[in-house]
């Protein structure tokens, strides 16, 4: 398939900024998306974190370009490309909108083990390097000033929009090497992030609920226009 106008010019500014931050400094901090409480933090961020990946992870911003170009090609091809651009952006920002939702019900819960004073030293005065804390104000910390980045939660909407609109179409997977209709494959997809987003396993740095939050604002989109519009 050759590629659409969004899909190419939301590759090309993914790439860009990709390498951008390898030689501009500072660039990374300011377009990562932070806690809205943490200090880092920068409005432009809910918009700006989607077009960002990991510097040390090239298979991070491939394999969302990869499938951004499978699967967003065949939404812009039929919708065109203003809607497809308001149903990607959509599910992006409401990916980072869930993500810090769930970050908020887990900050809240940390800060019920801690004193004002401990928790002040954590969000106001911050951690000095070096100094021995509680472990639950290392983690509230971290929580607070760990960023997000990537095209995951969008890339995962416009996975859900193709299995909605497209849901007999024969996927051919790699592992195992079988052919699986689209609506199905994404269900197994959802259901492995919504357990993986449950199961909260230690040293896991993937933000699941975001991959869900762009899934499931996609959905909600989806319904809105199908109510909506005889042609969605």
């Amino acid at each position: 398939m050759n590629l659409t106008p969004a899909v190419k010019n939301i590759i090309i500014i993914n790439v860009l900024i990709y390498l951008a931050c390898f030689v501009v400094p500072g660039l990374n901090d300011a377009l990562t998306g932070y806690y809205f409480s943490s200090p880092n933090f920068r409005p432009w961020q809910i918009v700006t974190h989607m077009f960002m990946h990991s510097q040390y992870d090239f298979t991070h911003i491939f394999f969302n370009m990869y499938a951004l170009y499978l699967f967003g090609t065949a939404l812009e091809n039929y919708w065109g490309t203003k809607k497809f651009i308001i149903y990607y952006m959509t599910c992006g920002v409401g990916a980072f909108f869930l993500h810090m939702g769930v970050s908020y019900l887990e900050i809240q819960k940390m800060m019920q083990v801690l004193s004002d004073k401990e928790i002040y030293q954590v969000m106001i005065t911050g951690l000095e390097e070096g100094r021995a804390y509680r472990v639950q104000m290392v983690e509230l910390y971290s929580a607070i000033n760990t960023g997000v980045v990537g095209a995951s939660g969008a890339v995962f909407g416009v996975l859900l929009g193709f299995g909605m609109l497209f849901p007999n179409t024969e996927l051919m997977l790699l592992f195992p090497p079988i052919p699986l209709k689209a609506k199905y494959f994404v269900m197994i997809y959802g259901a492995i992030e919504f357990y993986l987003a449950m199961r909260q396993t230690t040293g896991d740095n993937v933000a699941h609920y975001a991959h869900l939050g762009g899934m499931l604002f996609g959905y909600l989109l989806l319904k809105y226009w199908q109510k909506n519009s005889k042609v969605w």
